[in-house]
């Protein structure tokens, strides 16, 4: 194993250096990167592992750095560096820790995983090194917090101390050349809890497997507390996944626009390790100054600024429900959800606090109120609306609707999935009086609906997709002009967005439901940002409170409630003609 990642990792620096003509720049070490007799060295532990579930079959090697001062009585920092030992880093260590310019730290140096042949004559070894670590998702970061950490706190030193890591995540850095830097950024930013320092050099955010949209999110994503130095080369590689110089340096200015904090070391070198290593000691230094000080969030982008209020975040409502769906809000700011599986509806009044309002919602899915003052919530085959009283009448049958929304001239739109794919995914119209029509087919799976703050605009996600449409409102209510219009980003471990429950602001913004948060659109159709929720769900979105400036999220078995500066425009009250999107 350790002589085949030898071999491999020649061959990918001969790649390299042909491709960069050659280039290296001479970059000198300092102290901190040379074995001194008079600090007391640390011991480094060789193990394999070959117990993955999450990376199946895979054998890798696993070196474990255990400082000498360390006793074991008391967890340890952590750094984990991917590609194995990188950076001089034991001796490093040795230097910083015994100076007190990092704290008492493990390291975890851990190489990709490799698939073994079953015949190494006849047939190649499967090298999993791109699959872990070029794109993004959880699954990295679940091999090291669920498999590979625990693992080696069940190991023991030389001489039988006890392994024993911190569980903080600002006690935990965490590093990686080339795609290793990828791999450990992607880490840090899934899992923030779990990591907060990142270490990346010549980091490969190119199109790889996706890590080129990484700046992107970086921007629009509310931020998260990480601390990142970055280092590369101009000579870095140049080739058919990308520009890793300009990458990288694309990198460093979303971070700072982002208002992440942030070093960085530019050089002249290609893609090897050698200014890396050189500025290592430096990078340890910036990435542990103030522990224990915990790392704090940057203050985001102008829109996300524009949106949350500093010092807000998500607050708890209501938890232990089976499936949380349909948040509604009345004219009085009160919000309602239903708990799908249990077949209730909860009210949410001023004093903040969830009540039963139906025990019996009829299996009552999406919902929203009217002009008049009813709620109308799809319920099986049925439309029903059901008065301040929690009593219910028919509105119209025949289909199972998901979502639905109620313009202020009566009109109500319902969005008719196609549930089990044996049917068309419809969209309906029901004019007061109960007569009702198809206005749109043909959706892979339409789900959440709602309207334009003016009103004159329809839209509705397609779940199984990243797009939202556009329809304009025809004066008998039908719709015309549909347009693939607002384009919503996926998480790399989906082939879709995912879209849910959708609200709109008076500003024209456009809240959806997704699988990675909450995603705010501009009236143009772009996502501006990102909200992610507390529990990673969320599955419906309302504007709630006596001023409607309280976005309401139910979130699985939970919902949750968070302040904004923006406010809710409900379509039953009068339209809102939002100012032109800034093109």
């Amino acid at each position: 194993m350790s002589r085949l990642f030898a071999l491999f990792c020649c061959f990918a620096i001969l790649i390299a250096t042909t491709f960069n003509g050659g280039a290296e720049t001479e970059y000198p070490l300092s102290e901190d990167s040379k074995a001194n007799p008079a600090v007391p060295r640390g011991e480094l532990l060789k193990f394999s592992f070959n117990q993955s579930k999450i990376f199946p079959g895979t054998t890798r090697d696993v070196s474990v750095y255990v400082p000498r001062q360390y006793d074991g009585t008391k967890p340890a920092c952590l750094y984990v560096n991917q590609d194995g030992v990188q950076w001089n880093a034991p001796i490093v260590f040795d230097n910083l820790i015994a100076k007190g310019d990092m704290p008492m730290t493990i390291g975890i140096f851990v190489t990709p995983g490799v698939v073994k042949a079953l015949d190494g004559n006849a047939a190649l070894d499967r090298y999993n090194r791109s699959l872990e670590y070029d794109g993004l998702g959880p699954d990295y970061a679940r091999f090291l917090l669920e498999e590979l950490l625990p693992w080696v706190e069940s190991q023991k030193t030389a001489d039988g101390r006890t392994i024993k890591l911190s569980k903080s995540g600002n006690d935990r850095a965490i590093g990686g050349s080339s795609s290793g830097a990828v791999c450990a950024f992607t880490a840090a930013w899934e899992r923030p809890d779990a990591f907060s320092r990142v270490f990346s050099a010549i980091g490969t955010y190119v199109s790889l497997r996706g890590a080129d949209r990484s700046p992107g999110l970086i921007r629009k994503y509310e931020p998260k507390p990480l601390r990142i130095f970055l280092q590369d080369g101009s000579n870095d590689l140049n080739i058919y996944g990308g520009d890793w110089w300009m990458a990288n340096q694309s990198m460093q200015r979303a971070l700072e626009f982002a208002g992440y904090e942030n070093q960085h070391g530019w050089g002249d070198g290609g893609h090897s390790g050698k200014q890396g290593t050189a500025l290592f000691p430096d990078a340890m230094r910036f990435l542990w100054k103030g522990w224990p000080e915990p790392i704090k969030a940057g203050k985001g982008s102008p829109p996300l600024q524009e949106i949350l209020l500093e010092g807000e975040s998500w607050q708890l409502v209501g938890e232990g429900y089976k499936f949380t769906e349909g948040a509604a809000s009345n004219a009085t700011g009160e919000v309602f959800f239903n708990d799908v599986g249990s077949s209730k509806t909860y009210k949410v009044a001023a004093d903040g606090k969830p009540a039963e309002f139906l025990a019996d919602s009829k299996h009552g899915d999406g919902q929203a109120f009217g002009p008049d003052g009813k709620l109308y919530a799809n319920a099986g085959n049925q439309v029903l609306a059901w008065d301040e009283r929690g009593q219910s009448s028919v509105v119209a049958e025949g289909f199972r609707g998901n979502d639905l929304v109620v313009r202020n001239n009566g009109l109500i739109y319902v969005t008719e999935p196609g549930w089990d794919g044996t049917k068309p995914s419809n969209i309906w119209l029901i004019k007061p009086g109960g007569e009702k029509q198809i206005v749109d087919t043909g959706l892979k799976f339409s789900n959440g609906i709602t309207l334009s703050s003016d009103q004159s605009l329809l839209y509705v996600d397609d779940s199984r997709s990243h797009w939202i449409y556009s329809y304009q409102i025809q004066a008998d209510g039908t719709l015309k002009y549909k347009q693939r219009y607002y384009h919503l980003h996926e998480p790399d471990t989906a082939d879709d967005s995912g879209a849910d429950g959708m609200d709109v602001d008076s500003a024209g913004r456009l809240y959806v439901a997704t699988r990675l948060g909450v995603q705010v659109c501009d009236q143009a159709g772009r996502v501006n940002c990102i909200i992610p929720t507390p529990n990673g769900k969320v599955s419906n979105v309302v504007f709630g409170g006596a001023d409607f400036s309280t976005l309401y999220a139910t979130c699985g078995d939970k919902v949750y409630k968070r302040k904004l500066k923006a406010k809710g425009a409900p379509s039953f009250l009068p339209p809102i003609k939002p100012e032109k999107p800034r093109l």
